[in-house]
């Protein structure tokens, strides 16, 4: 494969290069926001070489072209359309990526995105976390460890930190996203979780109450908020807020001292006294809401959100649910939702199995078998876009083996140590690897066999233009 020729032959197929506002890729997809998505050519690029299915989501147009080839295609394609020219006059034409994102999405998916943007870089230290909490798990259960023992104090030490700093890592990354100073950010999950507050994790343990504090004829629960996700995130909101209020009316000469003074001062009184409090019960709320859906459904919740969440996948909303995850995660040491999201991706994978078996189109069948298997390992567009969607019916057959998966991993409660990672690698952070591998069996069964039932139309080969062109030469000369 020429990656250098596809990305040559990719620009005039997307409207040419001054139709691309920014690009960039993920582990499997150009990512690409363009000014007339009317000019593109979509059918022409999937006839690319490599290609395996493109399509429009969340203010991008995103080709893809599987792991590690989409980072070979990349370069030379950013060279086609300039990304590397640092001309003054281009770097004004190339506005920031992810606000070119944002300015051509709908609400609610620039709000997903923003949450994406948000946890994405924090899923590393959350998955961190729920394998070693696994490891702990895993030493208990054949008693290799007790809870007097060094090696237990350690791991406990070590799975619990990510949670006890989560409020600081959301600071940091929610910061960034708003605006705002990071370091400042860091700080006001840091006083959101100081020692002088009660850490929620000791209620739980009973006979420990927080202090009151009474300022200015308000009672403040000195209560910290280790482990939680919304009040870190609409504090960080305020303060960002603030802080460029601040910097328009402080004067630039003493603005290094007094903005971040004012911003961080001002934060804290209205984290400890409003915003955080407010957060907390909107959280809980949100947590005792599915926790009761979950927990009453008997099986329902799994068969619903399994059967669904690919249509979600379409959305791009699914991104919004690593802060709910999260949350019910901080709250209450484990995760209910992700076994459930990891049914529905394998399910993909299981019909994108089915298509790959059956199908007799030679393309479709490269396309196919390793987009499943990347389904498998938790990466599901692929598949979806250039695979399921494309027949429909199979997706419908994904659609039901999630549901099933899904009603599985609940009935038997199985539940996970993190967030972010679903598929064969989630068996790293759940909690019951037999029930759990089962759920697998019935999601990618009843996908596949629901694909192989229902059937679908092998698509027709389009001819591509020069061909066209070539039998319409032909014709005219005959006449």
């Amino acid at each position: 494969m020429d990656h250098k020729q596809i990305a040559k032959e990719l620009v005039p197929l997307l409207g040419g290069k001054d139709n691309i506002i920014s690009a960039s890729h993920c582990a499997t997809r150009l990512r690409l926001v363009i000014d007339d998505e009317s000019q593109i050519d979509k059918q022409e690029i999937e006839d690319l070489e490599g290609v395996k299915g493109a399509f429009s989501s969340s203010g991008q147009f995103q080709i893809i072209f599987g792991t590690g080839t989409v980072n070979k295609v990349f370069q030379p394609f950013a060279e086609e359309i300039g990304l590397d020219d640092e001309s003054a006059e281009h770097k004004q034409k190339q506005m920031d990526h992810n606000e070119a994102i944002k300015k051509k999405m709908n609400p609610v998916s620039r709000f997903a995105k923003v949450l994406s943007n948000i946890f994405v870089p924090i899923i590393p230290a959350i998955v961190a976390a729920g394998m070693l909490m696994g490891l702990l798990n895993l030493l208990n259960r054949f008693g290799l460890a007790n809870s007097e023992s060094s090696l237990y104090i350690l791991l406990d030490m070590f799975s619990s930190a990510a949670f006890i700093i989560l409020p600081i890592l959301i600071g940091y990354s929610a910061a960034r996203e708003f605006g705002g100073n990071t370091y400042l950010g860091a700080v006001v999950g840091g006083i959101m979780t100081h020692p002088t507050l009660l850490n929620p994790w000791g209620l739980q343990e009973g006979g420990v109450e927080p202090e009151m504090l009474n300022f200015a004829g308000m009672n403040i629960e000195l209560l910290g908020y280790q482990g939680t996700v919304i009040p870190v995130l609409l504090t960080v909101y305020v303060m960002c807020w603030l802080e460029k209020l601040f910097r328009k009316v402080v004067p630039n000469m003493v603005d290094l001292l007094v903005t971040p003074f004012l911003t961080i001062m001002t934060t804290g009184f209205v984290a400890l006294m409003v915003v955080g409090p407010l957060g907390r019960l909107l959280g809980e709320g949100v947590t005792t809401s599915l926790s009761f859906l979950y927990d009453s459904g008997a099986g329902f919740a799994g068969l619903v959100f399994g059967g669904l969440y690919s249509l979600i996948v379409l959305t791009g909303v699914h991104h919004s649910f690593h802060a709910i995850e999260a949350e019910i995660l901080g709250q209450i040491g484990f995760n209910y939702l992700l076994p459930i999201w990891a049914m529905a991706n394998v399910a993909q994978g299981g019909a994108g199995l089915a298509v790959w078996v059956k199908t007799k189109s030679k393309k479709m069948k490269e396309i196919a078998g390793p987009s499943a298997f990347a389904a498998f390992l938790g990466i599901t567009e692929p598949v979806i876009f250039g695979v399921n969607l494309r027949c429909r019916r199979p997706f419908i057959g994904a659609a039901i083996g999630g549901a099933l998966g899904g009603a599985y991993v609940t009935i038997t409660n199985v539940t996970a140590n993190g967030i972010g990672v679903t598929g064969l690698p989630m068996f790293a952070i759940a909690n019951d690897p037999i029930n759990y591998a089962i759920g697998i069996l019935v999601a990618v069964g009843g996908a596949f066999t629901a694909a192989w039932l229902l059937g679908w139309q092998e698509e027709e080969q389009q001819p591509k233009k020069e061909e066209t062109k070539t039998e319409n030469d032909s014709e005219e000369k005959a006449v």
